[in-house]
């Protein structure tokens, strides 16, 4: 059953003894939270997001700032974000306009303008839809995994 928060309060109303929301579904949250808590769930539709750690299927939101994200796929048309700012992101499609973070590790990452991490970048592949598109690392050359 998809659960529904419409004020904040509900979601706190979620939070167990060990700073976890877990959802066994999806998650639809009408209203801007600003939790520090875990959020675990399938599929989480937001509109701004800020928590400390978020761990979905898919994630649909315009904005999003966190600790950690790990998510099977995070998609500015499937996350919808325009920019992800975050300490570390592990997934396994990236698609985004901008993205700056501390860590990324994906195997594709397909961005808009910029993708900047400052101490890893770990990838399989990654590209910029602007002709004069930058991503780098300002720590380590980015390594490219197969």
């Amino acid at each position: 059953m998809t659960v529904i928060i419409n004020k904040q309060e509900e979601l706190e109303a979620l939070i167990d003894d060990d700073s976890d929301i877990i959802i066994d579904d999806d998650l639809i949250i009408n209203c801007d939270i600003d939790i520090e808590a875990h959020i675990k769930a399938w599929n989480i539709e937001a509109d701004n997001i800020k928590a400390n750690n978020i761990n979905a299927w898919d994630i649909e939101a315009d904005n999003i700032k966190a600790w950690k994200i790990i998510a099977w796929k995070i998609k500015v048309n499937n996350i919808k974000a325009l920019n992800i700012k975050a300490w570390d992101i592990k997934a396994n499609n990236i698609n985004a306009q901008n993205i700056d973070a501390d860590n990324i590790m994906a195997e594709k990452i397909d961005y808009y303008a910029f993708c900047i991490a400052s101490e890893s970048l770990i990838c399989g592949t990654i590209e910029g839809k602007r002709q004069n598109s930058l991503h780098a690392c300002l720590d380590e050359p980015i390594e490219y995994i197969k």
